[in-house]
């Protein structure tokens, strides 16, 4: 079974230099740093250590990413510039791994234009594979009309664009988050669940503003088992019929989504999400480095859920080979 990781992350250390100087002179809300101890280490390294890792969760391949928030917080000219070297760096890095890596695309949302000229450049000079965006551009949602040249690149392109998690914003965090310390606060803000609701809620401003009508074809990956909406289309679909959507949410879902597993090793997730999105529609992830691999492996992990050969074979990287196989390069 060929294994292939579709959230998988790096940072470089122009990025980091990058977010320390916006924090330090007040930049954009959720200015990120380096984890730290061995999921900072591992971010930096993309090398043995990391095929190494591969090897022991039994993945083949990973799909590289540049980590949350990306270039998103970060003034335009300084993103334009970064997307731009980061994108070289991760083509180097592909060339040079013997076929373990493939990679997604950085893009400068601060500047939609750019950004939109810099996915075609990846996809048709780089050989990227799309690229991994993020929800917000300071307080600009994703659906805003800014950025649907970005939106028009990508379903001209037939190039997938995965929805990554990242921080509410700092008045959602007071909110909703907040009241129990320092670190349970910024835990239940991302990764207990803020992260996960702030990327579904994207998909779905998507279909309300009209985006998934306008461009049809565009199709987005969502990651967590589709980041909660997976869980309540039956609750939302009412929503798309009262503000009079062509399709409803579920539909949307099948038509212009993609799910991973992005490290849930949840088999009764998977099953969910096989049922709502169709097995054509999912595929593996480990989100490296912030999750190991699952326990005994992919392979072992999916002859677990008892699909079918062939459909494990869908989920662990047909799924993913026969979607980038569409781009137009």
């Amino acid at each position: 079974m060929r294994t292939i990781g579709t959230e998988e992350h790096f940072v470089t250390d122009d990025v980091l230099a990058a977010w320390k100087h916006a924090a330090a002179t007040g930049g954009r809300d959720g200015a990120q740093e380096l984890p730290p101890g061995e999921v900072g280490d591992r971010l930096l390294e993309l090398g043995e250590r990391r095929i190494a890792a591969m090897d022991a969760a039994g993945l083949d391949v990973q799909v590289i990413s540049l980590t949350s928030p990306g270039l998103n917080d970060l003034p335009a000219q300084e993103a334009v510039r970064l997307q731009l070297l980061t994108n070289d760096h991760i083509t180097r890095l592909v060339g040079g791994s013997g076929g373990r890596l493939q990679g997604f695309a950085t893009l400068a949302f601060a500047d939609p234009e750019a950004a939109a000229r810099e996915l075609e450049r990846t996809v048709t000079k780089l050989g990227l594979q799309g690229a991994l965006i993020f929800g917000r551009t300071g307080a600009r949602n994703l659906d805003h009309a800014d950025n649907w040249p970005i939106f028009e690149a990508a379903e001209a392109l037939r190039a997938p664009l995965y929805i990554h998690p990242q921080a509410p914003q700092e008045a959602v965090r007071t909110a909703l988050y907040s009241g129990f310390g320092d670190t349970i606060d910024s835990a239940f803000a991302r990764h207990g669940i803020g992260w996960h609701y702030e990327s579904g809620v994207q998909f779905l401003r998507l279909a309300l503003a009209g985006v998934l009508d306008r461009f049809p074809d565009l199709q987005v990956m969502l990651g967590h088992w589709g980041e909660v909406i997976l869980f309540y289309l039956d609750r939302a679909d009412g929503l798309a019929a009262q503000a009079g959507l062509p399709l409803s949410f579920s539909e949307y879902i099948r038509r212009n989504a993609h799910i991973t597993a992005g490290g849930v090793y949840s088999e009764r997730y998977l099953q969910w999400a096989v049922e709502v999105a169709g097995i054509q529609r999912i595929m593996f992830a480990t989100d490296y480095p912030y999750r190991p691999g699952p326990l005994g492996g992919v392979s072992e992990f999916l002859r677990r859920t008892g699909l079918s050969p062939a459909d494990q074979d869908l989920i662990a990287s047909g799924n993913w080979e026969r979607l980038v196989a569409g781009i137009r390069r």
